[in-house]
């Protein structure tokens, strides 16, 4: 039988040879059969056409292209893959609080426009609070950070956000975008049922306006609507823009909503006749309210051209996996991605097979699918010691902040009060353990179980010394009357004066 002539004799030891071992060199098949090199590079060549091989560096520190075959390769990654699946052990939720604010740069040294990119870049896409967007959230990322900044790179076009659902009459949740990724991160236009879009005669006059000459200003806004009050084509402009339908070219205009400045008129003629009549010689026409000011367009104008939904989900899952470094499915269903966890399941386990994140069971109670880049991995393991607890200074953050996992990825802990992730609401960290949470008014105070340790009322207190907030009136603590709680001597202790509805701090 050895005899017998086979055709193709040099091509079927190749594939021998390649089938019983792992990635290899033409020299090594060479020196084996004892044949040129030129010959064996012919048979690798063959089977490579045949998709039997395939060539590349599948060794670390490889100095040559290798060659593998097919079969061989696919056993490789599955056990490499679950070498590395055991190589981590799941760490506490409270590890894994502690590993998030250090993957977002929270009380880091960075500063500068460069650092607001840094940081901006984790952020995109995420539906954050407008009235705590500037006043907590970038401030905790970036040392001196000033609002001209975010300015700037709105009014040079580098930066566009989007309403993402109103909080009230004077908030709403807004998503910063880079104008380059947008239409892969932002949800599209026909996503939006029917039945949500903002109804009535004045928001369909604005539709057809900025779709009609595009960006338009205050003015142009006003003059679409004849017969309409300045309040109500404002009122109709902020219904379409926490919609998602309409954006401005700077953040000025939810500056002013956020302040409190709807109605406040600027300059001459503020009634609406004056507006659109013709102005006289010599007058300066109205610049409108400040909620109004800057240029409006649609944000359809900036979803073009539109990515395919393979595009938009290997996108957005990217964008959660530099967002959360370790991605769980809870992290995911907080985002209110649109099509929940299964909408970048399979592009998160297609990436995991190519070796660009990792599966495993990183964070313990999160289930089995969480995902992780790989130097996440690392960073989070050192966090599952805290070599002196006590001497971690407490952390304030937005309750809503997604630096902040609690009431998100993490449950919140057993406590007497009531905790929630509501803007301008703040939450106390211990060593990544919840301790006291403090509701956007400052009336009412959740303690947790690690407020055992009392500094974080030394941290309540440096919020209101630093002029996060102006004053604090506490008038419940865990749902009970703050004269009846244990902790009024404390705060009491630390400065804390007696009100007539509570215990009360301000600005010095």
């Amino acid at each position: 039988a050895f005899t017998e002539p086979t055709p193709h004799p040099l091509e079927a030891l190749v594939a021998r040879y390649a089938h019983t071992h792992g990635p290899f060199h033409t020299p090594d098949v060479a020196r084996r059969f004892g044949v040129a090199e030129e010959r064996v590079a012919g048979a690798l060549a063959a089977h490579e056409a045949s998709g039997r091989l395939l060539r590349g560096e599948f060794r670390p520190e490889g100095h040559a292209r290798e060659w593998c075959d097919a079969d061989v390769l696919r056993q490789l990654r599955r056990r490499s893959l679950a070498t590395l699946r055991r190589e981590v052990e799941p760490v506490d939720p409270s590890a894994y609080a502690r590993f998030l604010p250090g993957w977002h740069g929270v009380g880091g040294s960075r500063r500068g426009l460069d650092a607001l990119v840094e940081t901006l870049g984790v952020l995109q896409g995420a539906a954050i609070a407008a009235s705590v967007l500037e006043s907590d959230v970038l401030p905790a990322r970036v040392g001196g950070y000033r609002a001209a900044d975010l300015d700037a790179l709105c009014t040079s076009g580098e930066l566009v956000w989007v309403g993402a659902g109103a909080l009230g009459s004077g908030d709403g949740r807004v998503r910063l975008f880079f104008r380059d990724q947008v239409a892969l991160l932002a949800d599209p236009a026909g996503e939006v049922a029917q039945a949500d879009r903002p109804q009535g005669a004045v928001h369909e006059a604005l539709r057809l306006q900025l779709a009609r000459t595009g960006a338009s200003f205050w003015n142009q806004l006003l003059a679409a609507a004849p017969g309409s009050t300045d309040t109500e084509v404002l009122a109709a402009v902020w219904d379409l823009v926490w919609a998602g339908e309409v954006t401005n070219d700077s953040l000025a205009p939810v500056r002013a909503l956020v302040g409190g400045g709807v109605t406040r008129r600027a300059g001459a003629g503020a009634g609406r006749a004056g507006a659109r009549g013709r102005p006289r010689p010599g007058r300066l026409a109205r610049l409108g309210p400040p909620a109004g000011v800057g240029r409006w367009s649609l944000v359809a104008s900036l979803l073009e051209p539109s990515p395919s939904p393979t595009e938009r989900a290997h996108a957005r899952s990217l964008q959660l996996l530099e967002r959360y470094g370790v991605l769980t499915r809870e992290a995911v269903l907080a985002e209110g991605v649109t099509g929940g966890f299964a909408a970048v399941y399979g592009v998160l386990k297609a990436l995991e097979e190519r070796g660009q994140v990792r599966r495993g069971y990183f964070v313990a109670g999160q289930g089995a699918a969480q995902f992780a880049l790989p130097g996440a991995v690392d960073r989070l393991r050192s966090e599952r010691e805290v070599a002196e607890p006590d001497q971690v200074e407490p952390l304030v953050l937005a309750a809503t902040d997604p630096a902040q996992p609690y009431g998100g990825a993490l449950p919140w802990p057993e406590s007497p009060g009531r905790a929630a992730r509501v803007a301008g609401a703040l939450l106390v960290l211990q060593a990544g353990e919840p301790a006291a949470w403090l509701d956007r008014r400052g009336h009412t105070l959740v303690t947790f179980p690690a407020a055992a340790d009392a500094r974080w009322i030394d941290a309540v207190v440096r919020v209101v010394k630093d002029g996060r907030v102006r004053a604090l009136e506490i008038r419940k603590i865990d749902g009970e009357p703050v004269n009846d709680s244990r902790w009024l001597a404390p705060l009491r202790a630390a400065g804390f004066a007696d009100g007539y509805k509570g215990l009360t701090l301000r600005t010095p």
